[in-house]
């Protein structure tokens, strides 16, 4: 399976070097008020890239945040709550386990 995932990695990386080989002409990319900017056709798709997954990272990140905060409030309310819980399971009768069936 490892010789695999290398292979699999090693076509990845070959697949994108021939398109940055390919992809080397210069394009330009005109901003707003007549700025414009020359690169090879290779960074503009990389730059791109970057952008939009920086973007997306950013996008994410407060919505992350949220569930990490609640995470740690569930986390703690169950440490909280296992002492109790602790507690009232030593008095309670143990349940007859070999009573109960899967259904096979």
């Amino acid at each position: 399976m490892r010789v695999l995932i290398w292979l699999a990695r090693a076509f990845l990386f070959f697949t994108l070097f021939a398109f940055a080989l390919n992809n080397q002409q210069t394009v330009t990319v005109n901003w707003f008020f007549s700025y414009a900017w020359q690169a090879p056709m290779v960074i503009v798709v990389l730059a791109a890239f970057a952008l939009g997954a920086i973007f997306g990272l950013l996008a994410m990140t407060p919505s992350w945040w949220r569930h990490r905060r609640r995470a740690r409030q569930l986390g703690q309310a169950v440490q909280q709550a296992r002492p109790a819980a602790a507690a009232a399971a030593s008095h309670a009768p143990v349940p007859d386990v070999t009573a109960v069936r899967d259904g096979l």
